[in-house]
């Protein structure tokens, strides 16, 4: 069971890593060609791009999962229902985003930037019409479905911004008719991204097709809706724990002083991208099995199983980039610029190591339906985001930002694991798991701080955390490794 739960994790993984990758690879690109405060649009807009997709889903994707596994509920119903929905929301966004999109753009302070706005619009509508073909794919076990519809799509936009930002420049007369127009600047990023969004659709056609306006169910849609708007606020409070720090930065400090920070900030979270790939990957694989073995009498066991195996990974992950994380930040970004953020970058990754752990640990109440509980922890979370990040910003800029992630993740953390043990108690290795955070964390600082340029002394840390996992995991690894 181990071996075929990981192998098909490993298919999301890959995918996920690959999905990210590039824009991973992008962000240099970026950093290089445009200072902090150019390429401050394409981490404001981005910012709120996640409440946006809260919204236009509002919990439908885990509310699929939740609701196909109940034998009664026809697929083909369930498919249109949440299908009709998510189209319906996305629609409406759409044409009322582009009514008033002078306005809009007057509001968030970006009146000169009514054209990335548009595209905006555009890129998060066609995203949210890809949210229930994604899922089926992934319900069916199509891994590999699911992995081509998400890279194909990622490999011509990191091409398309390569073209545009690093080879279009270079040619005055233009290539193909197209010429550089530098008063666009970043906003061929935004290009590059919508195209990605058509060709993404474009290969799920199949299952964006597969619903029918006629089948959907009001009364099913009002269930749904029960389980799911709780996870779609809890969603919007995760998102403004995770990305509205950049909003906060921008209406808190100076204008000149904003769009610098939220720059530079926008520009060193992306290295905690491979602590949030990592993640991703294993939600997207471990998410369909848990609905479906709940009711399994082991699965509790399971759970903790893979909890162990989570945070393992996610402890050799941080420590790999903390001993190594000044070439790797340097050599990155690119453009000097940038470098006064590398020393946020700690507990930036910190915090995101924290919120995976706080998402494994979600899932008693997604399993149990108490899915208003996400909403109240992630309300606190919220709560505790915005009070650190509006009385601390104007004195502090980025470092209250990065802090007031890692202090909101922690709470969330411990939050959701003891009012878990007393809902629904899932036997995890407390102990050991909290050996581990504690012997990553501290190797990891230690090396960042007094070994920083020691890159030998960093990697025999790591090391020994490696040696110490299997030394105390030898089931685990013998599970997974076994052939049957």
């Amino acid at each position: 069971m181990y071996k075929k739960l990981f192998g098909q994790t490993a298919v999301y993984g890959l995918s996920s890593v690959l999905v990210r990758i590039f824009p991973f690879i992008i962000a240099p690109i970026v950093t290089k060609a445009f200072g902090p405060a150019a390429s401050s649009p394409f981490v404001d807009w981005y910012s709120i791009a996640g409440v946006i997709t809260v919204l236009l889903t509002h919990g439908m994707e885990t509310s699929f999962f939740r609701f196909a596994q109940e034998e009664s509920i026809d697929k083909k119903t369930l498919i249109s229902t949440c299908s009709v929905s998510i189209i319906s929301i996305a629609l409406m966004y759409l044409g009322l985003g582009y009514v008033f999109r002078n306005e809009l753009a007057v509001a968030f302070e970006t009146p000169d930037q009514v054209n990335y706005l548009i595209i905006f619009l555009f890129i998060l509508s066609l995203d949210a019409f890809s949210t229930i073909p994604s899922a089926i794919l992934r319900l069916q076990g199509k891994a590999f479905k699911y992995m081509f519809s998400k890279v194909a799509g990622s490999v011509v936009y990191f091409l398309l911004v390569i073209f545009f930002i690093q080879w279009l420049p270079k040619h005055p007369e233009g290539i193909f008719g197209l010429k550089y127009d530098p008063q666009l600047g970043v906003g061929y990023v935004f290009i590059a991204n919508l195209v990605q969004s058509i060709i993404t659709l474009l290969i799920v056609g199949k299952e964006f097709l597969s619903f029918s306006i006629s089948k959907f169910d009001f009364k099913l849609w009002k269930r749904i809706m029960n389980y799911s708007w709780p996870v779609m606020i809890a969603g919007l409070a995760g998102i403004v724990n995770q990305t509205l720090d950049r909003q906060f930065l921008k209406y808190l400090l100076p204008p000149d002083e904003a769009r610098h920070q939220i720059g530079v900030y926008g520009a060193v979270y992306k290295i905690a991208t491979f602590i949030t790939v990592f993640r991703q990957a294993y939600q997207l694989g471990i998410e369909p099995y848990f609905f479906s073995s709940f009711k399994n009498k082991d699965a509790h066991k399971t759970y903790a199983v893979l909890m162990d195996v989570f945070v393992i990974c996610s402890c050799i992950i941080y420590m790999g980039l903390m001993v190594n994380l000044q070439w790797i930040s340097e050599k990155y970004l690119s453009n000097p610029l940038y470098y006064e953020g590398i020393e946020i970058i700690p507990f930036v990754m910190l915090g995101a190591l924290f919120l995976g752990i706080y998402l494994n640990l979600s899932i008693w109440y997604k399993l149990s339906d108490h899915t208003r509980v996400g909403l109240y922890i992630s309300v606190i979370g919220a709560c505790i985001t915005v009070f650190i990040n509006f009385f601390f910003i104007p004195e502090y800029g980025y470092w209250a930002s990065a802090m007031a992630a890692l202090i909101t993740f922690m709470s969330m953390m411990v939050i959701s694991y003891i009012w878990g043990q007393k809902q629904y108690p899932i036997h995890y290795n407390t102990r050991k798991i909290t050996l581990y955070l504690v012997f990553t964390i501290t190797f990891s600082l230690v090396s960042f701080y007094f070994f920083r340029t020691n890159y030998i002394i960093g990697n025999l840390f790591l090391l020994l955390f490696i040696a110490l996992v299997v030394y105390k995991e030898k089931t685990i690894v013998s599970k997974i490794l076994k052939k049957s």
